[in-house]
């Protein structure tokens, strides 16, 4: 009986030894994810447009069929669009949301159709309905089959 009780004891230590190990493994790695956050710098830029001194990010957006796209503010209600695009016939369709109504719709050629990778530039005017919302540019390609939205890539504008 003595025998299974310093067996159980033995057992007992040996398990809240290593409980201890890993809760100091698992401190460690919050400490160096922490840090890691701490030291990583995020991108800033200047918003082009003088009269807002804000500061932004420069984003460049890809999916599968497009790449290097920016999007820059050049006015009040002007936005350049600019990137790569890699769609059937050189043609791709793009609609301008705040997150409940689309604002405004079109489409874009690129200067060569699939499989290369076509280079566009193009200006969106669009003017917000509500001065809270946030505008999104949506470039997508339209399925010859049935005309549903494919490959879409939502860009932030606003």
């Amino acid at each position: 009986m003595k025998y299974i009780f310093l067996v159980c004891m033995f057992i007992i230590n040996g398990c809240s030894e290593n409980t201890k190990q890993n809760e100091n493994r698992s401190k460690q790695n919050n400490v160096d994810t922490l840090s890691l956050i701490e030291k990583s710098p995020l991108p800033e830029r200047t918003n082009t447009n003088d009269s807002i001194n804000r500061t932004t990010r420069d984003t460049v957006y890809k999916n599968n069929r497009f790449r290097n796209v920016t999007a820059k503010k050049i006015g009040l209600d002007n936005y350049q669009i600019k990137g790569e695009a890699q769609i059937f016939e050189a043609s791709f369709s793009w609609v301008v949301e705040d997150g409940h109504n689309e604002l405004k719709k079109g489409f874009a050629m690129t200067d060569a159709g699939a499989p290369e990778w076509g280079k566009f530039d193009f200006i969106v005017n669009t003017k917000k309905d509500r001065t809270n919302s946030v505008l999104h540019l949506i470039l997508f390609e339209s399925s010859a089959k049935d005309g549903s939205r494919q490959y879409e890539l939502p860009i932030l504008l606003e």
